[in-house]
């Protein structure tokens, strides 16, 4: 059952490609304070960048959130302002572990979170933050949605589209840099083709702290591999829809998904067999 009563064969999406100012939580929900409410009546889902109010820090200890911080209370606030779901990924402690989850908020209101499977490596956030194990997908106006947080975006076997794991849209929040965005527009137009699902990739722009550009190119790419909005590298707030009838159709006609590998992913939500493809 859907966590919203409408069922919506037409789904508004607002990108918001923001310059994060870096471990400044005050300041980064400041900004946004000033964009948001204008959106009000006029969007369905709102999607902010991966680690929206402080930039990919690895310095959990000092900024990380607990159950109900400011910036989850905040997003709480801007979805019944805006009566939209609101998306993003903050850093968070619980007990003695810190996650880089993905925050779900709906003006209900109703809260879905996703942990970050893939921790990045090269920036070793596996030394800071502990991996998520298991896959989410969240029921919105009649539409199935799958989280992912960056690095997830590199592994086929995690965002595959399965009877057990079923989506129309998967929704990427990141911290892509500059250097490696031909691998960004690569793999989200191989994610949308191989599962036939929309995609909503949103990434930050400007330079972290570590000197690290990023240039956005946040963007929404249908099932065909079409891309129906990029962003420039610009701060941008973009509304656009996209269209479950149109989805619908094209499965039909073109059911590649009868003739997929069969696998048991199973294993995959544990530790070891997580680490095998991370």
């Amino acid at each position: 059952m859907s966590s919203i009563e409408i069922d919506k064969k037409e789904l508004r999406i607002t990108l918001i490609q923001q310059g994060i100012i870096w471990e400044s939580s005050a300041a980064n929900l400041e900004y946004l304070d000033s964009i948001i409410p204008e959106l009000a009546g006029k969007t369905d889902i709102i999607v902010l960048p991966e680690m929206f109010n402080t930039g990919f820090s690895m310095r959990p200890h000092l900024f990380a959130e607990e159950a109900n911080g400011i910036a989850q209370e905040k997003m709480q606030y801007w979805s019944t302002l805006t009566q939209a779901a609101i998306c993003a990924s903050i850093m968070v402690r619980e007990g003695d572990a810190f996650y880089n989850r993905f925050f779900w908020f709906e003006p209900k209101p109703n809260t879905k979170t996703y942990d970050k499977a893939h921790l990045f490596r090269m920036g070793e956030e596996q030394l800071h933050y502990n991996k998520g194990n298991k896959q989410v997908i969240i029921e919105y106006a009649n539409w199935k949605i799958a989280p992912f947080i960056c690095y997830d975006l590199r592994f086929p076997v995690w965002n595959r589209r399965r009877p057990d794991f079923d989506y129309d849209l998967a929704i990427y929040v990141a911290n892509w840099p500059q250097k490696r965005i031909a691998h960004w527009r690569a793999l989200l137009l191989a994610r949308a083709i191989e599962n036939q699902s929309y995609i909503v990739a949103v990434n930050r722009i400007g330079e972290d702290a570590s000197g690290i550009l990023h240039n956005g190119a946040s963007c929404v790419i249908n099932m065909q591999g079409d891309v129906l909005y990029d962003a420039n590298d610009e701060a941008v707030c973009h509304t656009i829809s996209i269209s479950k009838s149109d989805l619908t159709n094209y499965r039909e006609v073109f059911p590649v998904g009868l003739d997929a590998d069969r696998f048991n992913l199973t294993d995959a939500c544990n530790d070891n067999a997580t680490n095998l493809i991370s």
